[in-house]
């Protein structure tokens, strides 16, 4: 047993749970804390996406009760119809152009410079939308229960910028809702909610297409990185709720910008030799 591949397993789980519900990009911290540990190549891409099952696991824990009430309502409950049917919509428009242009960006965005363009390019797009959003007394949608099929379809365009790595899944989705008149609340919870069939689905697409790649001696290496990114998204979760009730996403911005410029100035001047 190899316990330095292990201890790279926990701290890409850890970096996965950490960042993949905060506006900063888990696909681009990935692919970047991957290049320095030196835990490359094309199992590695799939663990990195198998890994995410742990962070969703975490949110269904956290929503435990609001998931089981939509399930148990959809047969009669008009509002769990509703909220079901907006994920299904929300969930289409990545789904979809993921089926049809993954391959690309995998081979020609899944690298450390274009990763931190993204970063420096999402922060810049956090900033200005929550400059806007200040200018605006009243959020038009305050709870995701208030939401249209028209609102659902919007922050699901939004989601599918999230395809180019390092722009940010949560980010996307988040920034999108409040840019189309969610309440920062509202858009933090549908991102959370659009999670679940948004990255369970890539999991299970990724393991299935990539089935040959795989066998049962990496079912302990995928179970201790998923583990770890449950436990730190289970954290993060919580926190990010407590802290969105009293701060902005501007100090992530911030975050966004100078880590893409210090990835993008130790590339060019050597500081550091990133892998692809």
């Amino acid at each position: 047993m190899d316990y330095v591949v292990f201890i790279k397993a926990i701290v890409m789980g850890i970096v996965e749970g950490l960042t993949e519900f905060l506006p900063i990009s888990s696909t681009g911290h990935l692919i970047l804390a991957g290049s320095l540990l030196d835990f490359t190549g094309e199992k590695v891409k799939i663990f990195e996406i198998v890994i995410q099952a742990g962070a969703i696991f975490a949110v269904m824990w956290e929503y435990r009760a609001r998931i089981a009430a939509v399930v148990s309502g959809l047969a009669s409950d008009r509002k769990a119809q509703r909220f079901a049917i907006n994920l299904v919509i929300a969930f289409l428009p990545a789904a979809v152009l993921g089926l049809l242009f993954s391959k690309k960006i995998k081979a020609t965005l899944f690298a450390p410079v274009p990763v931190a363009l993204a970063f420096i390019i999402g922060g810049i797009v956090i900033l200005w939308v929550e400059k806007r959003h200040r200018r605006v007394t009243r959020s038009r949608v305050e709870s995701v229960d208030d939401m249209t099929a028209m609102d659902a379809l919007k922050v699901g365009l939004a989601q599918a910028f999230a395809l180019i790595p390092g722009t940010s899944r949560s980010g996307a989705t988040i920034m999108g809702g409040m840019l189309f008149g969610l309440s920062r609340k509202a858009a933090t919870e549908f991102s959370f909610f659009l999670a679940i069939p948004t990255l369970l689905a890539a999991t299970v697409y990724s393991l299935y297409k990539d089935r040959a790649l795989l066998s049962a001696a990496d079912v302990p290496l995928f179970t201790v990185g998923t583990v770890a990114a449950f436990i730190s998204a289970f954290f993060c979760v919580r926190w990010l709720l407590r802290y969105i009730s009293t701060h902005t996403f501007s100090v992530f911005a911030w975050y966004r910008i100078v880590f893409g410029f210090v990835v993008i100035a130790s590339a060019y001047s050597g500081w550091v030799v990133w892998a692809d």
